[in-house]
């Protein structure tokens, strides 16, 4: 099996069968058959074959990139753009997907990059509230309700072709925290590495984006 194989069979799996807290929706691109075919061409355009591939992870899926295209830090716009793959989905863009794939070009573009990495997120499903974006760890009983689908959505990624030694991990507060200790519980990798969420960079730090672009590579290619 190649690596694209064992990523769309993992996404096309992915059932979180908990009666969710007043609100709470999950999102689930993965069952949209357009969707899933979007992802296909993606995972084998870079991923059709065994090598290993160091692990980013982020929160869980947003409704303006992931969680439309299922392909974390991926809109629809940057999706044509950057990888080439047309899709008739809402041009919407997101703010996360426009750090990442900035930082991608200059780590010398899609192909590169994914030759390098593989990006997922601590719980590969997303979540809206009252349709606002919502982040696993914001919501308590949420956040107990998943933990078991978030450790069993880990170990089933590290059966891919994965390398163990170090997980970059998208967030700096509660997501890297709220990691570790899953990570220190279960000896998922020897060690997790933090960088700065791109939401708040583009949010609050995008007058120093180049600063924090040269912090990502710097980092990614200790």
């Amino acid at each position: 099996m190649t690596l694209a194989d064992h990523i769309l069979s993992f996404y096309q799996s992915l059932n979180l069968s908990v009666k969710l807290p007043k609100g709470v929706d999950v999102l689930n691109p993965f069952q949209n058959v357009e969707v899933f075919g979007l992802c296909k061409k993606f995972y084998q355009q870079f991923y059709s074959d065994t090598k290993p591939r160091k692990l980013i992870m982020g929160i869980n899926p947003g409704r303006l990139g992931g969680g439309i295209t299922g392909i974390p830090f991926t809109d629809p716009v940057k999706l044509e753009k950057y990888c080439n793959i047309q899709n008739t989905l809402p041009k919407k863009t997101e703010l996360s997907a426009d750090f990442i794939y900035t930082m991608i070009e200059a780590y010398g573009g899609a192909r590169s990059f994914y030759r390098g990495f593989f990006v997922s997120a601590v719980c590969p499903l997303g979540f809206t509230l009252d349709g606002l974006n919502l982040n696993y760890y914001d919501h308590k009983k949420l956040e107990t309700l998943v933990r078991p689908f978030m450790i069993d959505s880990i170990r089933h990624q590290l059966t891919f072709p994965i390398d163990q030694e170090v997980c970059f991990c998208l967030g700096e507060g509660k997501n890297y925290q709220y990691l570790e200790k899953l990570n220190a519980d279960n000896k998922f990798f020897k060690k997790v590495i933090p960088l700065p969420h791109p939401r708040f960079i583009m949010q609050y730090r995008r007058k120093r984006l180049d600063e924090f672009v040269k912090l990502y590579l710097e980092t990614l290619k200790e």
